[in-house]
């Protein structure tokens, strides 16, 4: 299961709404990348794939790739918008080491994955 605060349904709710396009969720994926390995995706999508998780989180549609959702399961995703800047923060259990900016990391099987930070 993945988690949404209000803030970050609010956010993405704001986000669809001012697309060109209409969309109608929020595709959440793990790419190869970043100074831990593994790094987060977010992009607005029209469909779903035929083998993606649909999650509803309120009035959003979350839509997860089946190589991700292992890596995903249990996160909660907060946006957060302050003087420093906002952007979405993720809490996930299966990261066992973060980026220091928090927009990669790695998991017990991806940890070898790892490149050095510049």
């Amino acid at each position: 299961m993945i988690t949404l605060t209000d803030s970050a349904i609010k956010a993405v709710g704001r986000f669809i709404a001012s697309s060109e396009k209409p969309n109608s969720g929020l595709r959440i994926e793990v790419t190869d990348g970043g100074c831990s390995g593994l790094s987060y995706g977010l992009k607005l999508d029209d469909v779903p794939a035929a083998a993606d998780t649909v999650i509803e989180c309120g009035e959003v549609k979350l839509f997860i790739d089946p190589l991700s959702l292992p890596k995903l399961d249990g996160m909660s995703i907060d946006f957060v918008d302050s003087l420093e800047g906002s952007g979405f923060k993720f809490t996930n259990p299966n990261a066992v080491k973060s980026c220091a900016c928090g927009s990669s990391f790695s998991t017990d099987a991806s940890a070898s994955n790892a490149k050095s930070c510049h």
